[in-house]
């Protein structure tokens, strides 16, 4: 165990230094074409996506379908990294398989992508909750996951701010938003859309959509689900609980 714990902290080690780590120099540049890009994007199809998005985050906080049950008994945390490895490529395939198929009608299929991948994130997100057994009908454990959802999706300046969240959690869980109205949606959701990875502008072209929302899908999905798993082994970490997980 002190061998997988030693492996453990030298991943949130480079996890930190990723987050840390200032953008290269070409990132400006692709944030300038992916603006370009979105003015693009009739001002409808912003609308049906910004919606969408508010009523999954609204789902996340309060909907019984993203509800898992909390894991009974008790397991070694290499165990449980073991299944939840399984379920991240388990998601990230499906993912990948649901990009696509409605990348392949171009920009109206295009749009329904983005509920029914941020639907399949968000219950991934659940499922690697409960095999490191947390109760995610705590509304609290709910926050936990979107700040997970926001270090994947944020700006660099955003995800300094969400780590140290993270990091901090169990004393700054009680200074968050306690009903869903006081939940920034507004803030989540832009900082989500203006992070996704330009490339996934192109899977509203038709003929190359199928191949770009297939690969972006996984790979982004992919992203999401090894964040969260660094964010609850730092969480475990500071609360002296890596190991077993009940």
């Amino acid at each position: 165990m002190n061998i997988y714990r030693e492996k453990i902290n030298s991943e949130l080690a480079d996890w930190k230094h990723q987050i840390a780590h200032p953008p290269a120099p070409s990132f400006r540049t692709i944030k300038r074409i992916q603006r370009k890009l979105n003015r693009l994007i009739p001002h409808q199809v912003h609308n049906i996506i910004t919606h969408a998005i508010k009523d999954i985050v609204r789902a996340v906080l309060y909907g019984a379908e993203f509800s898992t049950p909390k894991r009974e008994g008790t397991i070694a945390i290499h165990h449980a990294e073991e299944m939840i490895r399984e379920t991240i490529w388990f998601y990230s395939s499906s993912a990948a398989a649901q990009g696509a198929i409605t990348g392949l009608g171009g920009l109206v299929s295009s749009v329904a992508d983005f509920p029914l991948w941020l639907s399949i994130k968000m219950k991934m997100l659940f499922e690697i909750a409960k095999l490191y057994g947390y109760d995610t009908k705590d509304f609290q454990e709910r926050l936990f996951i979107l700040h997970v959802f926001q270090l994947a999706f944020s700006s660099r300046q955003r995800k300094l701010r969400t780590y140290d969240i993270i990091a901090n959690w169990d004393e700054m869980k009680a200074k968050l938003p306690q009903n869903i109205h006081e939940f920034n949606w507004h803030g989540f959701q832009l900082e989500y859309r203006n992070n996704l990875d330009l490339i996934k502008l192109f899977q509203m072209i038709p003929g190359i959509g199928a191949v770009v929302g297939g690969c972006t899908n996984h790979k982004l999905t992919y992203r999401l689900g090894k964040t969260a798993m660094n964010a609850y082994r730092l969480r475990k970490l500071n609360s002296n609980q890596l190991s077993p997980i009940n």
